[in-house]
């Protein structure tokens, strides 16, 4: 945004004052308007970083709540806009107020151009800096993990955590629920490491028979058992250069668990009826959906084998409380399966999105993949409903995607934490807060916190 593009609003229905206040930004693009209904249009037309608005508006210049309704207005419509209250020397209370609402600042009338252009001058460079601010957020929050779709930030947290651990040399493990893609990520280490040339061997330690288990890790020598007909390398030399994911490490047996903490201690294995050491170099990714020390406490796991694999711990959230992520899939499924199927184009319903949000998804990923696949195979339509998933209708809480009532109630519950914490003192709830203690007290008032019962008789001591 260069200097001669920055688009300026002016709120001001003072001929004289639009005149002046237009010489003394004329290097910027200075929009006009004189009310709430040509402020609101001269908004969402040229978007505008910085606003200045008088409190005293028509059809009551004399009185600011026209001039409120107007910053409630743009705080809701535009709320990175940064907004100066211009108002009168005797109106210092009210331009608190607007301050408690969300204005970026305010200068008294009448003003001092110098003055009145460093605020403005100020406001425009943090909105350049947040807006910088959030375009490198948003470069990094790009998912890199092959087949994971997410725009949850717990996600995106995992997925940076994934990119600076893939080439430690560390055991990695990976906790979660059933079907909530430990196995991707466990790909997704591989794939960004340095071993991503060689093999990538998963083995299942619950899929597989305890008796077979130990020579499908360790393989076996010719004669070592009936059946042993030739020599045989098992998963863990198989996986060598390479990566060996190991699921559900939770249920290896215990006669296992003392040859894997060997081979993780000195890297060397011995297959079955062998007495040759193999070293062997490969990176041990885990996974399980139980709870480790749960099992130790129980006797069924052994705590030194725990340490050598929870080096770094990824602990993966349920589909549940991934924000937004249910919706997001179920739409990339329908698009995969339609295709799949050779089926004409396929659309989700709104009553589906709400239906499909709305559900707890016990079985995670998984679980709504194998749903949406369904739903697709057996649609009549053009348009998949909720019954199609085999989930009943549900209405969204429209209260949910108010911003203006979601920052009202976050900064509530703000205040409503900060006075326990400092037993109602609002001196030191002000500084917390980063907040001047009148400002505080308005945002006590709005909020009914003084007496309010709901927020357990706090004090309000000074």
């Amino acid at each position: 945004m260069t200097d001669k593009r920055r688009p300026l609003l002016i709120v001001e229905d003072d001929p004289a004052l639009q005149k002046q206040m237009r010489w003394s930004f004329d290097q910027l693009d200075v929009v006009l308007a004189e009310d709430r209904a040509s402020a609101m249009a001269q908004l969402r037309r040229h978007e505008p970083a910085v606003a200045t608005i008088d409190l005293g508006l028509p059809p009551h210049p004399d009185d600011p709540t026209e001039g409120m309704l107007l910053l409630s207005e743009i705080l809701e419509a535009a709320p990175d806009t940064k907004v100066i209250v211009v108002s009168g020397q005797h109106d210092r209370s009210n331009a608190l107020k607007a301050i408690a609402l969300g204005a970026y600042d305010f200068c008294e009338k009448p003003f001092q151009p110098e003055l009145l252009s460093l605020v403005v001058e100020r406001a425009f460079r943090l909105w350049e800096l947040q807006a910088e601010n959030r375009r490198l957020q948003d470069s990094h929050q790009t998912v890199t993990i092959p087949g994971l779709l997410t725009r949850d930030p717990q996600m995106q947290k995992l997925c940076r955590t994934v990119e600076k651990v893939a080439n430690a040399n560390a055991t990695v493990l990976l906790l979660g629920e059933s079907g909530t893609g430990k196995e991707l990520f466990a790909r997704g280490l591989h794939e960004l490491s340095s071993r991503r040339a060689q093999r990538f061997v998963a083995i299942n330690c619950a899929a597989i028979p305890e008796n077979l288990l130990e020579s499908e890790l360790f393989g076996y020598e010719k004669g070592a058992f009936t059946g042993a007909v030739k020599q045989t390398p098992g998963k863990i030399e198989t996986a060598h250069k390479g990566t060996l994911f190991l699921d559900e490490i939770g249920d290896l047996p215990l006669a296992l668990q003392a040859k894997m903490l060997r081979f993780l201690q000195q890297r060397v294995i011995e297959r079955v009826g062998g007495r040759e050491e193999i070293p062997v170099d490969v990176r041990i990714v885990c996974a399980t959906h139980q709870h480790l020390k749960n099992l130790i406490g129980q006797g069924r796991f052994r705590e030194d084998l725990y340490f050598r694999l929870a080096e770094i711990v990824l602990d993966i959230p349920p589909l549940r409380e991934r924000k937004g992520d249910a919706s997001l899939l179920a739409h990339a499924f329908v698009r995969r399966f339609t295709e799949e199927q050779k089926r004409s184009s396929l659309s989700l319903l709104p009553d589906a999105v709400n239906a499909i949000e709305a559900h707890s998804w016990p079985g995670n990923v998984r679980e709504l993949e194998n749903c949406t696949k369904r739903a697709v195979i057996m649609a009549e339509g053009s348009a998949l409903h909720p019954e199609d998933f085999g989930l009943e209708s549900a209405t969204p809480d429209a209260e949910s995607f108010n911003l203006r009532r979601v920052r009202d109630q976050a900064e509530k519950d703000a205040i409503i934490r900060v006075l326990g914490r400092v037993n109602g003192n609002v001196t030191r709830a002000a500084e917390l807060l980063g907040v001047s203690r009148p400002t505080l007290y308005d945002l006590l008032d709005k909020y009914n916190l003084r007496t309010d019962t709901a927020a357990q008789k706090l004090p309000v001591n000074e």
